[in-house]
């Protein structure tokens, strides 16, 4: 019975394949007919189309189109094309009425009309430019592939890329050279971080040589430096959303104090002590304050990225040096609503409207985030995560997509990126998935903080730093001890002792990426211009390079004050703040226990 079974279904195996091989057949044969038949057509409308040009040479090249078009009409494709033509009308065409077109731009006086030139990439090049160049290495033209994206330039050599290509159909676009910037800044980032940390120095300085070295100082690789900066400025969002969710409020607790007034202290005796100098060196006090203003900021990335590797976050300098940054990045509100001041363009009580305008909008965010953290935050992350296949893919994404759109909310109130992303990390270390988040986004902090990173030193010009490497190593010497004296004083004048002082006074030594832009308002503003504007560009660059170098420098440091004494014992501070890491540690044990539990019982 079995095999009589197994026969017929063998019979019927056959008579599937056979059919289905019939089927196969006549339906190539039909296309394959259809083919010919459209080749036949082609190959007469040739024939009578030359026919027509060689026996009648009087003949129009219209009635040579009417008479295609009327064949066109009369064949299967014309039929479609008026079929296509009644589906999709012309109202159906994507014509956006963009309120920032050029016509409307221009009789709303919201723009002037100004010469500029469309720069093309070359097509016929003669022989000697043809000749092997570097930067014809990255060249997108070729004759088979896309080709680079127009540029404008203006009279003040202006370089502007074409964002938005206007088409009569949704079509993809795709800046080419974008992608070719961003592949050589990661490659060239890569190749620096393993040269350096095969030779046992720090991978930071790599990331940083290797961006001067393809930037505009450098081989002049890269082209799109405001595209390729912005997307790097996601390095620092990552990282501070990291710190975050390392964050303890039982930690901060203990070194507040010299976190907030010690902070505000710093730049207050930075602006009086450069404001002093200037008016005793004749120059403006209001240079000087800007000057004290510009050398208070210490660089965020650099100095976390520092802390991390040396897993000394959790140390009580490293609670004291991040609680001193956020409140740096607290600041930076207030010292730009401080610039237009400084600059004479608005009065002094203009000036402290804004400054309280920006302050309360940043008690008002926070108070906000407080409430959030406490109600919809647990609610969303468990939500996620029950959603979450075995790859937390989509908790990955929530994630990250939470940290983007607190930081674009900050923004959006006149605070910065930086505390918007921190203050996403700080809601999330609140619940107990802080550490499964921190695995999640992790790697992508590592890679655009390389980004970054390369990114800061594509702004170092080595020519320029060569040229001028007396002048600005001096400068350079001179922040690092003036920082390192002013900072250690304060952090001692809280309570702590000389070791703590010193490791929080050098790791807050160099000058911050921020100062870059802090420089560039600055001068819009008129408030430094000419050498001195020279002058605090190169040394902000030389100090970010040196950076790496100096942090090389501390556990010696360290060693020598052993040796000769200079540390006294732990004052009660510190024994308070160790007390304080022991019962965090063990409450974050406990809450890793439950989220594991949590993870289990969801799988």
């Amino acid at each position: 019975m079995s095999r009589r079974r197994s026969a017929t279904f063998s019979i019927r195996r056959r008579v599937y394949i056979i059919t289905i091989f019939a089927i196969y057949i006549v339906c190539m044969f039909s296309l394959f007919s259809l083919l010919l038949a459209v080749d036949s057509e082609l190959e007469q409308q040739q024939l009578s189309h030359n026919q027509i040009i060689t026996h009648d040479d009087g003949s129009s090249s219209k009635d040579i189109n009417n008479s295609s078009r009327k064949a066109r009409e009369d064949s299967f494709a014309g039929m479609i094309d008026r079929a296509l033509e009644k589906e999709f009308t012309e109202g159906d065409q994507t014509h956006e009425n963009d309120a920032g077109g050029f016509n409307n731009s221009v009789n709303e006086q919201q723009a002037v009309l100004e010469t500029v030139a469309r720069v093309r990439p070359k097509k016929n090049d003669t022989e000697e430019e043809k000749s092997f160049k570097l930067h014809r290495v990255f060249n997108l033209d070729n004759d088979n592939g896309a080709q680079e994206t127009p540029t404008l330039i203006d009279r003040k050599d202006n370089v502007f890329i074409i964002s938005n290509f206007k088409s009569k159909y949704p079509v993809l676009q795709l800046d080419l050279r974008l992608i070719s910037d961003l592949v050589v800044v990661i490659v060239s980032a890569t190749c620096g971080g393993i040269a350096f940390a095969c030779a046992g120095q720090p991978v930071m300085t790599g990331y940083l040589l290797a961006g001067s070295l393809v930037g505009p100082g450098g081989l002049s690789v890269v082209s799109e430096m405001v595209q390729v900066e912005t997307v790097a400025q996601f390095g620092v969002i990552f990282l501070l959303f990291a710190l975050g969710l390392e964050f303890s409020m039982v930690k901060l607790r203990v070194v507040r104090a010299v976190a907030v007034m010690g902070g505000l202290l710093q730049i207050f005796l930075f602006m009086c002590l450069c404001g002093i100098a200037a008016s005793l060196c004749g120059g403006k006090p209001s240079e000087g304050v800007f000057v004290g203003t510009f050398l208070s900021m210490s660089s965020t990335a650099v100095v976390l990225k520092y802390l991390m590797e040396k897993n000394s976050v959790n140390t009580l300098h490293g609670q004291v040096t991040v609680g001193t940054l956020i409140l740096q990045d607290c600041a930076v509100g207030l010292l730009f609503a401080l610039l237009p001041i400084l600059g004479g363009t608005s009065g002094v009580l203009q000036g402290i409207i804004s400054m309280t305008k920006s302050l309360v909008t940043l008690m008002a965010f926070l108070v906000v985030l407080a409430i959030m953290s406490r109600t919809c935050v647990p609610w969303f992350l468990k939500l996620m995560m029950s959603l979450s296949s075995q790859t937390n893919e989509l908790y990955q994404l929530a994630a990250v997509a939470f940290c983007l759109l607190v930081a674009w909310c900050s923004d959006k109130l006149g605070l910065s990126f930086e505390l918007g992303s921190f203050a996403a990390g700080v809601m999330i270390a609140t619940t107990d998935l802080a550490q499964h988040t921190l695995e999640q986004v992790e790697p992508i902090r590592n890679f655009f903080a390389a980004l970054f990173l390369a990114s800061i030193g594509m702004l170092i010009h080595v020519h320029f730093l060569w040229n001028h490497v007396d002048i600005l190593f001096a400068s350079v010497l001179l922040v690092v001890v003036v920082k390192t004296v002013i900072i250690s004083v304060v952090v001692k004048g809280f309570g702590y002792n000389n070791k703590t002082s010193l490791l929080v006074g050098m790791s807050l030594a160099q000058i911050g990426e921020f100062a870059f832009v802090l420089l560039s308002r600055a001068s819009n503003y008129h408030l430094v211009e000419g050498k001195l504007y020279l002058l605090l560009l190169g040394t902000t660059a030389l100090s970010l390079v040196t950076t790496p170098l100096l942090f090389k420098l501390i556990p010696a440091v360290v060693h020598l004050g052993i040796l000769l004494r200079w540390f006294s014992p732990d004052s009660q501070t510190e024994i308070a703040f160790k007390g304080e890491i022991v019962r965090s540690d063990s409450a974050k044990q406990r809450l890793a226990i439950v989220a594991k539990d949590f993870m289990m019982h969801e799988v």
